[in-house]
C-alpha cells in the first residue's frame, strides 16, 4: 500500500501520513467522481503531424501547419498573407488533398489562385455574402455600393459572419477536408472580434482528432488560446509596375510586383522550439494573361 508524506502548513514540524490507495477507492466510490480519471493514468497525446506551408522559409520556422488544430495568419492589407494562404493550399492540392475556402469577403481570384499553383478541381470555394438581409429586411448585394447608414452596415457583417460560421461548422463536421481555409482578411475588425469564443473552442474540438488543418486569415489575432499556432506576417514592397486604364489613360496608382514577406512566429503550442522567431522570403506576382 502506497502512502505519503504531507507537512501540514500551520505547523511543519508535525507531518502526518496518509495511504492513497485507500482514499483513491474512496473517492471512487462516489458516483460524481466514478468517471473522472486520474492524471496519472491520462494518455499523453502524441505530437500532431505537420504539413507543409509551401514555403521553406516558413517550414523552418514553425515546422509547417499541424494536423487537428487551429493556425492564424494575420497581417494588414498587402503583408502578403494571401501569398502564404495561396502556398499553403497549391502544396495541399498538389498533395491529391481536397481543401476548402470559406470566402468571407468574396475576394479570390481564382486566376491568380491558378497562377499560384493551387489544383481549383480540388479546391471548395465558398463566396459568403453575395445577397444578404439588410437592417431593413430587404435584398441586396454586398458589392452594388449603396448608401447605408451605420446601423445597417454593422448588421450585414452581423448577419455575414452568421453565413460564415455556419458554414464553417459544416466543413469541420465533414472530416473530408485535407485544409480549410476561413479567410476573414477582409471583415472589419471591429465585426471579427464579436465571433464567439465558444465558436473557436468548438471549432477546435470538432478537428482535434482529424487530419484537417484549420487555417484562420485575419486582421488582428481572434482565436485566442484555441489556436496553435499565431504568425504574424509584414510585406515590404520591393518593386512595382504602373497600372493603366483601358485606353490610354495612366492612373495614380501601382500595382505590385515583387514583395519581401516576413513572417514572425507569435506563438506555438507544439513541442518543437524554432531557433529563431521570424524569417523573411521574396513573393513575385503572377500576372495571367
Amino acid at each position: 500500500m502506497s502512502a505519503f508524506l504531507v507537512l501540514s502548513t500551520p505547523a511543519l514540524s508535525r507531518p502526518f501520513i496518509f495511504a492513497a490507495q485507500p482514499l483513491l477507492k474512496k473517492l471512487g466510490s462516489v458516483p460524481k467522481l466514478a468517471q473522472v480519471t486520474p492524471a496519472s493514468q491520462l494518455e499523453v497525446r502524441p505530437a500532431p503531424e505537420m504539413v507543409s506551408s509551401g514555403i521553406a522559409a516558413l517550414d523552418g520556422l514553425t515546422g509547417g501547419w499541424p494536423r487537428g488544430c487551429v493556425g492564424e495568419i494575420f497581417g494588414p492589407v498587402s503583408s502578403g498573407r494571401t501569398g502564404v494562404v495561396l502556398a499553403a493550399l497549391a502544396r495541399s492540392t498538389q498533395s491529391g488533398e481536397v481543401c476548402a475556402l470559406v470566402d468571407a469577403g468574396d475576394t479570390l481570384d481564382p486566376a491568380s489562385a491558378a497562377a499560384a499553383g493551387v489544383d481549383l478541381g480540388k479546391l471548395l470555394w465558398v463566396r459568403c455574402g453575395k445577397a444578404v438581409l439588410s437592417a431593413r429586411g430587404k435584398q441586396m448585394d454586398c458589392r452594388n455600393g449603396d448608401e447605408l447608414d451605420i446601423a445597417a452596415e454593422r448588421r450585414r457583417w452581423e448577419l455575414r459572419l452568421e453565413q460564415v460560421l455556419k458554414v464553417t461548422d459544416l466543413l469541420l463536421q465533414s472530416n473530408g477536408f485535407g485544409m480549410i481555409v476561413l479567410d476573414l482578411g477582409d471583415i472589419p475588425v471591429r465585426n471579427a472580434r464579436q465571433i464567439p469564443l465558444a465558436s473557436w473552442f468548438r471549432f477546435r474540438r470538432a478537428i482535434e482528432r482529424t487530419p484537417t488543418v484549420l487555417l484562420v486569415v485575419e486582421q488582428q489575432p481572434i482565436a485566442g488560446s484555441c489556436s496553435s499556432v499565431l504568425v504574424k506576417v509584414s510585406g515590404k514592397k520591393l518593386s512595382a509596375v504602373s497600372s493603366h486604364l483601358s485606353g490610354n489613360r495612366p492612373t495614380h496608382t501601382e500595382l505590385l510586383d515583387k514583395t519581401e514577406i516576413t513572417a514572425e512566429l507569435l506563438r506555438s503550442r507544439l513541442e518543437r522550439k524554432p531557433p529563431q522567431s521570424a524569417v523573411s522570403f521574396a513573393s513575385r506576382a503572377k500576372w495571367a494573361g
